[in-house]
């Protein structure tokens, strides 16, 4: 059996989590499969100690707990590298020395800003909203189909961004090398305030590809509901759209709800195409709420909220 383990951590929302991953060899063969588990040690978030209602991943170096590696003692004898350089290290060396058949990945998983449907259902009251107003496109002042982010919410990203900056300039935190979104608007937007203007890397610029299949579970409601193929491209140029990739959405539909176990099989099928696709990559980076529930919901990661109550990270 392959046993591929993936580190995780997040940006918009929070940071820093671990999970491992498990596949049969052959991808081709009708009884292979990828399990995915987590891997604990590495990251607050999965501490019980760790109070979600206060947890701020700003506060914490997105959450990397302050620790020593057996690594450390050959890489940094003399104590002079940061904690996230000898994590990167650590997750290298767990790598290469680990049996055949297992890989480590690091995922930095983050939630969108706040939508104009989350002001929406604040300002109506979540009963109204789930029995009247989620199912419209608005309300005659502002529309929240496909929402889009509302001030605060541009705000929430670019604080991110500021932080990511700082982070990978005095931290030297792994700059993503693979980058993936929800299609919906919010999440696109997120992803792109998030990474513009970041000095990344050459070899890994910001150029995410949207996968359908990265959603949270899929209701009724019109916020649930992405645009068509042509408006993203018009709207994100430069993100790389899946291949099959329908025009319109073919999995929102009014008055019903995802259930359950449909959305775990949605989730396992779009974890498994992406690490199944790429084993080479070491450092992910999963955009938007939406994205966090579809990985949170198969790797059962611990849910942490940031100082601001909108955003959750794993």
């Amino acid at each position: 059996m392959l046993s591929v383990a993936l580190l995780v951590a997040w940006a918009v929302v929070s940071a820093g989590m671990t999970c491992s991953v498990e596949a049969a060899p052959n991808h081709n063969q009708q009884n292979s499969y990828i399990k995915y588990t987590t891997v604990t040690g590495y990251f607050l978030q999965d501490e019980a100690a760790t109070n979600a209602s206060t947890f701020s991943f700003t506060n914490t170096n997105f959450g990397l707990i302050n620790r020593t590696y057996p690594t450390d003692v050959n890489y940094d004898p003399r104590g002079k590298k940061t904690q996230w350089q000898r994590f990167a290290n650590q997750v290298f060396r767990l790598n290469r020395d680990t049996p055949h058949g297992t890989q480590y990945r690091l995922l930095y998983l983050g939630r969108h800003g706040e939508g104009y449907h989350n002001a929406a259902e604040s300002y109506h009251g979540t009963p109204a909203w789930n029995c009247y107003y989620s199912l419209l496109d608005g309300n005659g002042t502002v529309t929240w189909d496909d929402a889009r982010l509302t001030p605060a919410g541009i705000t929430q990203a670019l604080i991110v961004n500021a932080y990511w900056a700082s982070q990978i300039k005095t931290q030297k935190v792994p700059i993503p090398q693979k980058y993936y979104t929800s299609p919906l608007t919010r999440c696109l937007s997120t992803a792109n305030l998030t990474f513009s203007g970041l000095k990344l890397s050459r070899r890994h610029p910001f150029v995410p590809t949207v996968k359908e299949f990265f959603r949270e579970g899929i209701s009724g409601h019109t916020c649930d509901r992405r645009g068509s193929k042509s408006y993203i491209q018009n709207a994100f140029p430069s993100y790389k759209i899946e291949p099959g990739f329908t025009e319109t959405d073919q999995l929102w539909k009014a008055f019903l709800q995802e259930t359950e176990v449909d959305q775990d099989i949605r989730s396992k099928t779009v974890l498994d195409d992406v690490f199944s696709m790429d084993r080479e990559t070491n450092y992910w980076r999963f955009r938007t709420y939406d994205s966090c529930r579809t990985v949170q919901a198969h790797l059962h990661l611990y849910l942490a909220t940031s100082e601001d109550s909108d955003y959750i990270g794993l």
